[in-house]
C-alpha cells in the first residue's frame, strides 16, 4: 500500500529485475563505491531506478546515503559542492558529469532542527533519517525504489515496483497533504503520467483540481525550471494535455489560458500544439531547444490580444507590439519567470514578425543577416501552419534564403541607394 510505511521492505534479488551496472554511468558507480568502501549506505535512487527498471536509459542519477553531507563532502574533497538551502544536497563532478548525492530524509512537523513548514507548505526539508523514512517522504510510489550496490537488490518499501506493473502513479501518504507540503508535486504528477504513459491513481488525482491554484505560491523561478522539464522532456504534447485537464495550465499561463478559453477560432489552440509538437520532434533528434521560441509560442496569442487594443488607440504596429511585449512578459513573470537572456530574445521573435511582411527592397536583404532571422523565420512558418494567411509570405522567405545573389536582388526588386548627405563645409576661418 502507498498509505503507510512498510517496515520489511520487498526485497527483488538481481535475477528478478532489470537494473544492470552496465547501464549505469561509471562516474555513479565511482560514488556508490567510494561511499560503501568508507562504511556507508549506498543506494541508487528515484527516476534513474525507475527508468532501469522499464528498460528505459536514465537521463540522471542520483545517490542516497546515511552519510551527512558534509561527510560526503570529507569524502569527495574538491570535486564535491555542497549546495542548496531548502534541501541540502552534494554534487560530487566527474569531469562534465554531476553525481546528486542526498542524505536519508525524513517526515518532519516543522519544529525540528533544519526542518520549516508554513502554511502546510515545506520551506525546508533537512531533517535526516533512515532510508525508511526517506522513502515515505518520496513523493510518488515509483520514484522511491532504491537500487542497493552491496548486494545488487532493488528495496521497495511503498509498492513502487507493484505500481509500476499496473502503470499507475501513486502519491505516497495522503494526496492533498503532500500537494499542499510541495504545490509542485502536482506538476510532476503530470510530467510523469505523460512521460511514462501512467494514469494517475484516482486517490492521487482527485485533490489536483482544487489544489492547483496553490502553484501561484510557488516562486516564479522555480517554476520556469518545472516548465522546462514539461515541455522540453519529449512530450509537451501530452504534458500540455494533462495541464488544462488538471487545471493546472491555468494557475501558471492564466493569459494564455484565458485566450484559449475565449478563441473563436483554431488558430491560437493550432499554433500552440504545432509548437509543441516541433519541440517534440527536436528534442528527439536531439536538436538544441530554446526557451526564447516555447514562450514566444506560449504568450504569443496574449501578445496579439494585446498588440491589436494598442493598435486601436492609435499606436504604430511597432510601438503596439513592443509595448505588448514588455507587457505581456511582465505580467506572466508573476507566475512564471522567463530568464532575461531569453526574453529578450522572445521580444525579438514578436518584433521581427511585422518586419518580416516587408519583404522588398534593401530592408528584407539586411534582414536575412539579422542574428534573429532564423527563429523569426521558423515562428512565421509556425503561424502560416497554423492557419494564418501567410503561406506565400513564408514561401518567399524559404525560397529567398536558398537564392543566389542575382535571384535575391531580383526577388526584392529595386534596392535603392542611400543619398549621400551632403557633407559639411569645414569653417576655415581661423580665430582672430
Amino acid at each position: 500500500m502507498a498509505g503507510s510505511i512498510i517496515s520489511t521492505p520487498t526485497i527483488i534479488p538481481r535475477s528478478e529485475h532489470l537494473v544492470s551496472r552496465a547501464a549505469i554511468s561509471k562516474a555513479a558507480l565511482k560514488v556508490l563505491y567510494q561511499l560503501m568502501d568508507a562504511g556507508y549506505d549506498s543506494y541508487l535512487v528515484g527516476g534513474c531506478v525507475r527508468d532501469l527498471m522499464l528498460g528505459r536509459e536514465p537521463k540522471d542519477f542520483d545517490v542516497a546515503t546515511n552519510a551527512s553531507p558534509e561527510q560526503v563532502k570529507a569524502l569527495f574533497g574538491r570535486g564535491c559542492r555542497l549546495i542548496g538551502r531548502r534541501f541540502r544536497l552534494a554534487h560530487v563532478r566527474f569531469g562534465r558529469e554531476i553525481i546528486e548525492v542526498a542524505t536519508f530524509r525524513a517526515q518532519h512537523s516543522g519544529e525540528e532542527a533544519g526542518g520549516i513548514i508554513e502554511d502546510g507548505m515545506i520551506l525546508r526539508d533537512n531533517v535526516f533519517g533512515t532510508i525508511e523514512e526517506d522513502a515515505w517522504r518520496r513523493d510518488f510510489t515509483i520514484n522511491a525504489l532504491y537500487y542497493n550496490i552491496r548486494d545488487f537488490t532493488v528495496v521497495d518499501y511503498v509498492g513502487g515496483v507493484d505500481d509500476l506493473k499496473r502503470g499507475l502513479l501513486h502519491m505516497i501518504g495522503d494526496a492533498e497533504t503532500r500537494y499542499r507540503e510541495d504545490p509542485v508535486r502536482m506538476l510532476r504528477a503530470a510530467r510523469f503520467a505523460a512521460k511514462l504513459g501512467l494514469r494517475i491513481h484516482p486517490d492521487s488525482e482527485k485533490p489536483i483540481f482544487a489544489l492547483a491554484p496553490l502553484l501561484q505560491d510557488i516562486p516564479p523561478s522555480r517554476l520556469f525550471e518545472e516548465v522546462l522539464k514539461l515541455f522540453q522532456g519529449g512530450c509537451a504534447v501530452q504534458s500540455f494535455e494533462l495541464l488544462r485537464h488538471y487545471g493546472l495550465f491555468a494557475a501558471i499561463f492564466p493569459f494564455t489560458e484565458q485566450c484559449l478559453s475565449q478563441q473563436k477560432d483554431d488558430h491560437p489552440l493550432t499554433l500552440l500544439i504545432r509548437a509543441l509538437e516541433n519541440t517534440d520532434d527536436r528534442v528527439q533528434a536531439d536538436k538544441a531547444v530554446t526557451p526564447a521560441f516555447l514562450f514566444a509560442a506560449l504568450l504569443w496569442e496574449p501578445l496579439r490580444q494585446l498588440t491589436g487594443e494598442l493598435l486601436a488607440h492609435g499606436k504604430t504596429e511597432l510601438q503596439a507590439i513592443q509595448d505588448a511585449a514588455r507587457q505581456v512578459l511582465a505580467e506572466q513573470s508573476r507566475f512564471v519567470t522567463l530568464p532575461k537572456r531569453f526574453s529578450l530574445r522572445t521580444r525579438d521573435i514578436w518584433a521581427m514578425q511585422p518586419r518580416l511582411q516587408r519583404n522588398s527592397g534593401r530592408r528584407a536583404l539586411l534582414l536575412l543577416d539579422n542574428p534573429g532571422f532564423r527563429a523569426a523565420y521558423d515562428f512565421l512558418l509556425l503561424r502560416a501552419e497554423s492557419g494564418e494567411d501567410l503561406h506565400e509570405l513564408a514561401a518567399w522567405w524559404t525560397k529567398i534564403q536558398v537564392a543566389d545573389a542575382d535571384e535575391r536582388l531580383a526577388m526584392c526588386g529595386p534596392v535603392k541607394k542611400r543619398a549621400r548627405r551632403p557633407r559639411r563645409r569645414r569653417n576655415k576661418s581661423k580665430a582672430p
